[in-house]
């Protein structure tokens, strides 16, 4: 056990560490169930905004607090790999014939790059107190990572929901080790939205009832990656060209002009073929095409039908008549969101003057 002479120094080196190993940000809170945090959770579950994730339901239960998880915890330990990108992520906005893909998804997937960054953190906290125990968590467990952030101090929850750094802007990945040390907690961070209300503006589909407040249902992220079958009508044409999650409200948020490009981690580089990507060659692809391509890469979960519905989508909004022999070529697809969406795409496309 960690006496109290040594707690500052052994978070000190632990922060070190951290750093060395790549993590942008680095914060420490108790343990302790928040009851703030677990009622607001059970509100945005009760009015539903969690759409068909129905994994946010029944696990609610643990997802409450670290000490719900795991009742022997006494400090969460925040971190944050920043992924900022070099580009504009709205550039592709006035290029309908190419697709546009989340930023974060343009790089290696960064489940496998930050747990096993987490796995070494774990490993040498081990080393250094061999009689401690933890758990390591990135966005797969039930784990409230962002306002675990917030109490940590790295960051606050924005009006978006996302968290955003002072230095880094909304481009952080988080990762948490639950831990049986008991560290020194850090102050949370204090709310620096103030009047500010780019996000909710930016918004293609109204996602945000209030702010704070995410609806999933109507978020495009949520629509292109979560959700089975196909998307609702009142929402295709505010898709426009994104296949792979949306990052306008991300992208408009004023702290990010304090962010620098994630250059240092190769994993987060954006691939060049995923930068700007042409519809045209994307709707072609076939299930094996499709699962070379996204080898490696977080798209590659969501399968290639989901993925060529979203495409359709994009095809239908291009404006672009020369898609259309590709749309036609999916419209008898097996899977029926393909097929309902290429005949979606085939009825706008037809209509170009």
């Amino acid at each position: 056990m960690v006496n109290a002479a040594s707690k500052s120094d052994l978070k000190a080196r632990i922060a070190a560490e951290a750093e060395r190993l790549g993590f942008a940000a680095f914060g420490v809170t108790d343990a302790t169930d928040d009851p703030l945090r677990a009622k607001r959770l059970q509100q945005w579950l009760g009015a539903g905004h969690h759409a068909s994730m129905e994994w946010m339901e029944t696990r609610a239960d643990v997802r409450r607090g670290p000490q719900s998880l795991w009742p022997e915890a006494k400090s969460v330990i925040a971190l944050g790999m920043s992924y900022a990108p070099a580009d504009d992520p709205l550039a592709l906005e006035a290029h309908p014939e190419k697709a546009r893909i989340s930023v974060y998804a343009r790089g290696k997937d960064y489940h496998d790059t930050v747990k096993k960054k987490l796995k070494a953190l774990a490993r040498w906290m081990v080393e250094q107190e061999p009689d401690s125990e933890l758990k390591v968590f990135v966005d797969t467990a039930p784990v409230m990572e962002k306002p675990l952030g917030e109490a940590a101090g790295i960051g606050w929850q924005g009006k978006h929901t996302n968290l955003v750094s002072r230095s880094h802007g909304n481009w952080l990945f988080l990762g948490a080790i639950y831990t049986t040390l008991e560290l020194k907690p850090d102050n949370p961070h204090s709310d620096l939205c103030g009047s500010c209300k780019a996000c909710q503006v930016a918004c293609p589909t109204d996602a945000f009832p209030a702010p704070y407040q995410l609806d999933a249902r109507r978020c495009i992220s949520y629509l292109t990656i979560e959700h089975k079958g196909p998307i609702a009508e009142e929402f295709r044409e505010a898709l426009g060209n994104r296949i792979y999650g949306c990052d306008d409200c991300l992208a408009v948020c004023p702290w990010n002009k304090f962010a620098e490009t994630a250059a240092s981690n190769r994993d987060f580089l954006s691939r060049a073929e995923l930068v700007a990507p042409r519809l045209n060659e994307l709707l072609d692809l076939n299930d094996a095409g499709f699962r070379q391509l996204f080898s490696g890469s977080p798209i590659k979960r969501i399968g290639r039908d989901r993925f060529i519905r979203n495409c359709l989508y994009a095809a239908g909004n291009s404006g672009d008549a020369t898609l259309l022999a590709h749309t036609e070529a999916l419209q008898n697809d097996p899977n029926p969101a393909v097929a309902d969406a290429a005949r979606w795409a085939i009825t706008k496309l037809r209509a170009v003057p």
